[in-house]
């Protein structure tokens, strides 16, 4: 074994890091591994990610700091806050909020199971005021150069009561002022990434626009209609050649929705990003509107 797979957890629970004695490993991906923590000063149950010896390269140090200095810099409601960073001779590692609930994956997941047809998709209320703090969150970052670069459903938190959408995984986030490189150019879920984000490191918030746009799509509809034989590859390369990925839209999808939210999510992932809304705000104003009017009030 190598990289994350030959890191054993065990070898740090009941340790302590900063204030905080970790308690059990909750998950582990490529950039790192999360694990629940008890911080003894403020007698709270914490986050704590570590990125191990074994995973250190010169891009994971990189993308392990740029999330921390990245999330510092942010305090919003929908936005995972980062309390303390470290290091030891084994990793690196840094505290956040502990987010007691389950991932949009997994809660829509649940969700498209219901038994009853009409009950798996998301109620249209519940799916647009998810969509509205997750658009909120995005445009507060942006204000302030972070653009995340990855966001889908399975880097957004759900807390368990009252259901609020937290946005995480800062992993490969750019701060807009900083000067960026080849090396994350392909970096991100080829189902949400913007055309542009595949083919260039020159990208902007609006490929976190795009991202939005098919987040909400999956927010309003039972399953995305994709495109046949929607693998990695065949989707990269339909955004690419300028394709859709769609084979319907929102309201062909689920017949409950009007058509005008069509126009919003295609205007959110058009092909070109200056044909998209210019910023995550509009695209928050647009939605607000839709509710007005169809469901009136939001």
């Amino acid at each position: 074994m190598s990289g994350i797979d030959a890191f054993d957890s065990n070898q740090v629970i009941g340790t302590t890091l900063g204030s905080a004695t970790i308690l059990r490993e909750l998950a582990r991906g490529s950039m790192g591994v999360v694990l629940a923590a008890y911080q003894q000063s403020l007698k709270r149950r914490i986050a704590v990610k570590l990125l191990p010896k074994s995973m250190y390269t010169a891009e994971s140090l990189r993308l392990f700091e740029q999330e921390a200095e990245a999330v510092a810099g942010l305090s919003h409601p929908n936005i995972v806050p980062i309390y303390e960073i470290g290091e030891t001779p084994d990793f690196r590692w840094f505290t956040m909020q502990l987010i007691e609930g389950e991932s949009l994956a997994e809660m829509l997941r649940k969700t498209a199971l219901n038994p009853v047809p009409s009950r798996r998709s998301l109620p249209t209320r519940t799916a647009l005021a998810m969509a509205r703090q997750i658009l909120g969150a995005l445009s507060y970052a942006h204000r302030r150069q972070v653009v995340h670069r990855d966001v889908k459903p399975e880097n957004i938190l759900v807390t368990a009561e009252p259901r609020i959408p937290v946005i995480t995984d800062f992993g490969i986030s750019r701060i807009v002022s900083a000067k960026t490189d080849a090396m994350t150019t392909a970096r991100g879920s080829p189902l949400y990434m913007a055309p542009e984000q595949i083919l260039s490191p020159e990208i902007d918030f609006r490929a976190d626009i795009y991202a939005a746009g098919v987040l909400l799509f999956r927010l309003l509809v039972e399953t995305l209609p994709l495109i046949a034989h929607a693998s990695a590859d065949e989707l990269l390369a339909a955004k690419v050649s300028g394709r859709s990925i769609f084979t319907c839209t929102p309201s062909q999808a689920n017949p409950r929705l009007n058509r005008d939210v069509d126009a919003l999510v295609a205007k959110s992932t058009a092909q070109d990003p200056s044909d998209r809304y210019g910023s995550c705000r509009e695209v928050l104003t647009a939605l607000e509107e839709y509710e007005r009017k169809h469901l009136g009030s939001h």
